[in-house]
């Protein structure tokens, strides 16, 4: 399956992966400002066997086929989950 990486502008280590080139008109309205001005990153002929870093491709693909889109979190999003509910108790 073809599918198009963008990068966050504004939010590091997200992405978003899309099954059509110009899905980003699809995405929910909080992914689109997390993204800023997305750029594009890569596009990939994804296949169930291929090994991602951070993302379990089976996933992915699911997510492309039912959603139009997968997206990747940055691999500190606990960590900066944890500061902001932190914050929020003082």
């Amino acid at each position: 399956m073809q599918c198009f990486i963008y990068r966050s502008s504004i939010k590091e280590g997200l992405y978003v992966y899309l099954a059509e080139e110009d899905g980003l008109k699809d995405l929910p309205e909080p992914v689109l400002k997390q993204l800023g001005e997305p750029e594009l990153t890569m596009t990939l002929d994804l296949q169930p066997e291929r090994k991602l870093i951070q993302e379990d491709t089976r996933v992915v693909l699911e997510n492309l086929k039912t959603c139009g889109f997968h997206i990747q979190m940055p691999r500190d999003i606990e960590q900066q989950l944890a500061a902001l509910a932190k914050g929020a108790g003082s």
